[in-house]
C-alpha cells in the first residue's frame, strides 16, 4: 500500500506564514488542523513549517509523507457517534533544529513569516542562564526563540513590519507573559542591543492562550484496519475528539490577520483581552466535574468515564454539581456557561474514548484544591450555605484514599475484593495510611485542617466539618451508591 504524500493530496504551495516549535500529536490535530480548514475556506492563506526542537525522535515519516497526514475526529456529533476524517495539507516542511541548524535558522529570514506556535510541554518555557548566543542552537526553547528573533531582526535591519506573533499553547498559567519574560532575560544575559529589545517589545506580540481538545494520538492498535479504510498508509495520522477551543488573549488585535474564528467548523477560536474567565470556566466545569465525580464513580463500580455517564446516579450527581453549584459561581454569561457544560457532558460520553477513572484519580488532593475548592468557597460566600455535591466530593475523596498499606510508592485501596493503587504526594499518602481508619469525625477534622493540602484550614468554613463528617459516616454505613442517592 502506498503512503500518503503530496502527489495524492494535490497540495498547492502557499506562503510560509507559521513556524511551529513541536511536531507532536496535539499541535497537528489542533493548530495545524484549524489552519488547514481556514486555508480551504479562504480565511487564511499560509503554510506551516514544523520544527523539532529536541534531540529525541526523528522526522523520517514526515518526509516520507511530504508532511501530509490524516486527522480523524471521533465523538458525538449531532447526537450520534461519528468519525470525521480530513487530510491536512497545511504543513509544508519539517526541520530538525539541532540536526539541520542552518536550515532551521534560515526560516527566520522568510519575509512572509508572521506567527510562531509552540508546544514544548509545561517545562518548556523556562529561562536557562547557561544558554549562549553562539550555541547551535541554545538548549532551551526561550533561548532558541531569542536567537531566532535576533537573526530575523538583523536580517531585516530592525524593520518593525517584520515582527512576529507568538502563540504558545503550553499548559501553564499566563504562558505568553512567561515566554516574553524569558526572552527578555535572555536578551539581557547575552548583552544584545537595546534596539533589539525595543523591537521585541514593540514589533512582536506575545499572546496568552488556552487550548482544549482531547487528542488520543496515533491508532497503533488498529493501524492496518485504518489504512485499509483510508486506502493509503499513514504513519503520522492523529485521532482526536471533535470539540476544540482556542482562546487567544492579546494586547493588540490580531484577529484580522489570523481569522480562524471566522471558520465554519466544529472548533471555536475566541479572541479576547482576558483569557482568565475562559480558563476558570474550563478548570471549574470540565476539570472540576472530573475531580468531583470520578472517585465516587470508581467506588460505585465504574471503570471509565463513559460508564459513569451511563450510570444514572453518577450522571445526576455530576449534572447537579456543574449546573447547580459550579456555574452560579462563574462570571461569564450563564447561557454561555450552560452551553459549554453541555459540551462537557457530550465529551464525557464519547463512544470512541475509554478514559480510565484511575488515570484521572492521580494526585486528586491537589486537583481538588485547584479545581473544586474555589467553587465550594464561592458558592458558600454567594449563598451563605454549603453546596451539597461539592461537599460530598470531599468525603468521597477521603473514602477513595482509604488504605493502610504503602507499596512501591502507592497506597493500596480496596473496592470489594479488588485492590487498586492510589498515587499522590508522599505526605498525602502517609497521612491516609496513618489516619484513614480513624473514626469519621476525627479523620475529617484532621484532613480539613491540613493547610499544606488545602492552602487553609477548611475546618474554619462554617458547617463544613460537620457536613463532611455526616457524608463520610453515611458512605461507610450504607456504601457509596446509597450515600449518593441520599443527596
Amino acid at each position: 500500500m502506498e503512503s500518503l504524500n503530496r502527489a495524492k493530496t494535490g497540495k498547492k504551495d502557499r506562503p510560509i506564514r507559521v513556524v511551529q516549535y513541536g511536531e507532536g500529536n496535539f499541535l497537528r490535530a489542533f493548530v495545524d488542523y484549524m489552519i488547514d480548514v481556514a486555508n480551504e475556506q479562504g480565511r487564511f492563506d499560509g503554510d506551516i513549517v514544523l520544527i523539532k526542537p529536541i534531540e529525541f525522535g526523528n522526522l523520517e515519516n514526515f518526509h516520507k509523507q511530504d508532511c501530509q497526514y490524516t486527522v480523524s475526529l471521533r465523538g458525538n456529533i449531532g447526537g450520534e457517534g461519528r468519525k470525521i476524517e480530513r487530510i491536512v495539507t497545511s504543513v509544508a516542511d519539517a526541520v530538525d533544529a539541532i540536526g539541520e541548524y542552518e536550515k532551521y535558522l534560515a526560516l527566520s529570514e522568510i519575509p512572509t513569516l508572521r506567527f510562531v506556535v509552540s508546544n514544548t510541554t509545561e517545562a518548556g518555557i523556562v529561562y536557562d542562564e547557561n544558554d549562549r548566543a553562539d550555541m547551535t542552537p541554545p538548549k532551551s526553547f526561550p533561548g532558541k526563540l531569542t536567537q531566532f528573533l535576533y537573526h530575523r531582526y538583523e536580517t531585516f535591519q530592525g524593520d518593525p513590519e517584520k515582527g512576529l506573533v507568538m502563540l504558545p499553547v503550553e499548559l501553564i498559567d499566563d504562558n505568553g507573559m512567561h515566554l516574553k519574560e524569558c526572552v527578555l532575560k535572555q536578551i539581557a544575559n547575552w548583552s544584545l542591543p537595546d534596539a533589539f529589545r525595543e523591537w521585541v517589545e514593540s514589533a512582536c506580540v506575545f499572546t496568552q492562550t488556552l487550548v482544549d481538545r482531547i487528542v488520543t494520538g496515533y491508532p497503533r492498535a488498529t493501524e492496518q484496519e485504518e489504512w485499509e479504510k483510508l486506502g493509503y498508509e499513514d504513519r503520522i495520522m492523529v485521532t482526536a475528539e471533535p470539540f476544540g477551543l482556542w482562546v487567544i488573549e492579546s494586547d493588540r488585535d490580531i484577529s484580522g490577520e489570523f481569522p480562524l474564528d471566522q471558520c465554519d467548523a466544529e472548533f471555536q477560536v475566541v479572541f479576547t483581552k482576558d483569557h482568565h474567565p475562559y480558563k476558570q470556566r474550563k478548570v471549574r466545569i470540565l476539570n472540576g466535574a472530573h475531580t468531583s465525580f470520578v472517585l465516587a464513580s470508581w467506588l460505585c463500580g465504574n471503570d471509565i468515564v463513559r460508564q459513569s455517564m451511563e450510570d444514572a446516579d453518577i450522571r445526576d450527581f455530576m449534572n447537579r454539581t456543574i449546573f447547580d453549584e459550579v456555574i452560579p459561581t462563574l462570571t461569564l454569561p450563564e447561557e454561555e456557561l450552560k452551553a459549554f457544560a453541555g459540551e462537557v457532558v457530550n465529551r464525557f460520553n464519547n463512544p470512541f474514548v475509554d478514559h480510565a477513572l484511575l488515570a484521572i484519580s492521580l494526585n486528586s488532593v491537589s486537583k481538588w484544591r485547584a479545581r473544586c475548592l474555589p467553587s465550594l468557597l464561592g458558592y458558600q460566600e454567594k449563598f451563605g450555605k454549603l453546596p451539597k455535591c461539592l461537599t460530598f466530593s470531599i468525603a468521597a475523596l477521603m473514602e477513595f484514599y482509604r488504605g493502610s498499606e504503602l507499596k512501591d510508592g502507592a497506597l493500596i485501596g480496596h473496592r470489594g475484593e479488588e485492590t487498586y493503587e492510589i498515587h499522590d504526594d508522599a505526605a498525602v499518602l502517609e497521612f491516609f495510611r496513618d489516619c484513614s481508619e480513624k473514626a469519621p469525625a476525627e479523620l475529617v477534622k484532621a484532613y480539613l485542617g491540613r493547610e499544606d493540602f488545602h492552602g487553609q484550614d477548611l475546618n474554619l468554613v462554617p458547617g463544613l466539618t460537620d457536613a463532611v463528617t455526616a457524608d463520610l459516616t453515611l458512605i461507610r454505613e450504607k456504601g457509596m451508591r446509597e450515600a449518593i442517592r441520599s443527596l
